[in-house]
């Protein structure tokens, strides 16, 4: 399928060919959301901690008699009914990751990418670089382009790019060899460079 190119200034330049099992491919709905379950697992930190008994401070003696004083047998003030004992089955350090398997990751971005295809949310546009690396400058490019809510996919690591586009809550950056299934789903327009588009074409091209 050909589609148009535009320019920074939203005017058409030419145009290039999609590869249709891309962006014209069934769409799996399971496949997006395991890639999206994915992507928001990753971003998870994992650092939570709680203390059961054995970890916190005091408690080595029992605090009365086992019998005759009319209470409730004890054994430690650090037993978890008590004020500042431990937590039961609280929360530890741990890795919320999920790898997907590559040919299930790629099957999810075909049918991530036909969706927003489909919708009419995909833009090419000319590739670029921003001079100075300041926002007014991005958002100056997003405003010509009429983008209200977008992630820009380019294959270039521009860190000028992306420190201009840092500050624009409404505009997220993606590296087309680290793709966010999360950023591509949620986002309105999908704007993706010249080059970045050609490297989409082989990398998730149908068998490969």
């Amino acid at each position: 399928m050909v589609v148009d190119v535009y320019t920074l200034e939203g005017n058409i330049k030419g145009q290039i060919e999609l590869n249709e099992s891309i962006f014209n491919a069934k769409i799996n709905d399971v496949l997006m959301y395991e890639l999206i379950k994915a992507a928001n697992a990753n971003l998870r930190q994992g650092t939570h901690d709680t203390k059961e008994r054995s970890y916190v401070s005091g408690g080595g003696a029992k605090p009365w008699r086992q019998k005759g004083t009319g209470r409730a047998r004890q054994g430690s003030i650090r037993a978890p009914q008590w004020k500042g004992g431990g937590v039961v089955f609280g929360p530890h350090p741990r890795d919320y990751r999920i790898e997907l398997p590559k040919r299930i990751k790629h099957e999810a971005y075909r049918s991530l990418l036909s969706m927003k295809f489909k919708e009419g949310s995909i833009k090419i546009i000319e590739d670029f670089k921003v001079v100075d690396g300041k926002t007014k400058e991005v958002a100056a490019i997003a405003k010509k382009l009429n983008i209200s809510k977008g992630v820009l996919i380019t294959d270039i690591e521009d860190n000028l790019l992306k420190r201009a586009i840092r500050n624009i809550p409404w505009f997220l950056y993606n590296n087309v060899n680290r793709l966010s299934g999360r950023d591509i789903f949620y986002t309105k327009t999908v704007l993706i460079t010249e080059n970045a588009a050609k490297i989409i074409n082989s990398k998730y091209a149908k068998g490969e």
